[in-house]
């Protein structure tokens, strides 16, 4: 092990790590915004406007959005695995405390940097194998029930969450300073 200090972040890649970061966030929150107003419309649709509608003496058919809880789980598997990088890129993931202490102090931060290209390499073959998923989807011309939708372009949500995961710790193990300190409270 080596004394020698990491290399300074270079300013275009933290750049483009908040960036990158900032498009993560808001893809996620648009998509449980509309998981949130497609579950919110059905149930409405469903229990209050129908009965109110039919209780007036108008006939109605169906006052919900066709497909609306199969669309809204799509826009779940996408939030969810923006998450992945999300997590990763404000260092909030849950870590088992198991073998923390192990190693001398002097060497927590190359054991640290290890880790970091460990779970890099690991996460770039998760994302190989959820891309095999995808195209496998994709050369059966999966569709999703109701809605009649080719799958696969949703299931890319997949392979590109733990592809962004990958890329993050590939960035931590090449410049430890873009990783940020992990929460106070770590479960």
């Amino acid at each position: 092990m080596t004394d020698a200090p990491p290399a300074a972040v270079p300013p275009a890649v933290r750049t483009l790590a908040a960036g990158w970061h900032r498009a993560e966030c808001w893809l996620a929150m648009a998509a449980f915004a509309c998981v949130a107003a497609l579950l919110m419309f059905d149930v409405l649709g469903r229990e209050v406007f129908a009965p109110l509608l039919r209780a007036l003496g108008v006939s109605v058919g169906a006052t919900t959005v066709p497909g609306g809880p199969k669309i809204a789980v799509f826009a779940m598997v996408v939030g969810a695995f923006c998450g992945v990088g999300i997590a990763t890129a404000t260092n909030a993931h849950l870590v088992p405390r198991v073998g923390f202490g192990w190693v001398p102090a002097a060497w927590a931060p190359a054991v640290a940097r290890a880790g970091d290209l460990f779970t890099g390499v690991f996460m770039l073959g998760v994302a190989w194998y959820g891309l095999q998923f995808v195209l496998a989807s994709k050369g059966t011309s999966m569709r999703a029930p109701v809605l009649n939708w080719e799958v696969w372009p949703f299931q890319l949500a997949i392979p590109a969450g733990f592809a962004s995961a990958a890329l993050r710790y590939l960035m931590f193990a090449a410049w430890p300073g873009l990783k940020p300190p992990p929460p106070e409270v770590q479960e």
